[in-house]
């Protein structure tokens, strides 16, 4: 290749493949990491949904055997509030006495 304008073009021509070669290499790593992470996260929720939807059928279930432990719900907000505020000030009087032996 004695034409300097020859050797230009195969050398560009040569780069440009190569370039092409590399980006499509690299596209194509990333569509199918974007594929592999889409389908991981889809199979992690029907895990998800399967695990939620187990415990929510156990816990139908020995609800209605009667063996679930029920939750205590007060009748009443004020009754709530004043077991709260008698908590309170158990906890204060406790702390009290602790510090008062401590000393």
């Amino acid at each position: 290749m004695s034409n300097p304008l020859i050797h230009a073009f195969f050398l560009g021509r040569a780069t440009a493949e190569v370039f092409y070669e590399a980006v499509e290499q690299t596209l194509t790593e990333t569509v199918s990491n974007a594929g592999k992470f889409d389908a991981e996260q889809r199979e992690r929720l029907r895990q998800f949904t399967s695990q939620v939807m187990e415990r929510a059928q156990a816990a139908e279930a020995t609800a209605g055997t009667g063996e679930a432990t029920t939750v205590h719900q007060p009748a009443d907000l004020q009754e709530t509030i004043d077991d709260l505020r008698a908590e309170i000030a158990q906890l204060r009087s406790a702390l009290q006495k602790y510090r008062s032996h401590s000393e």
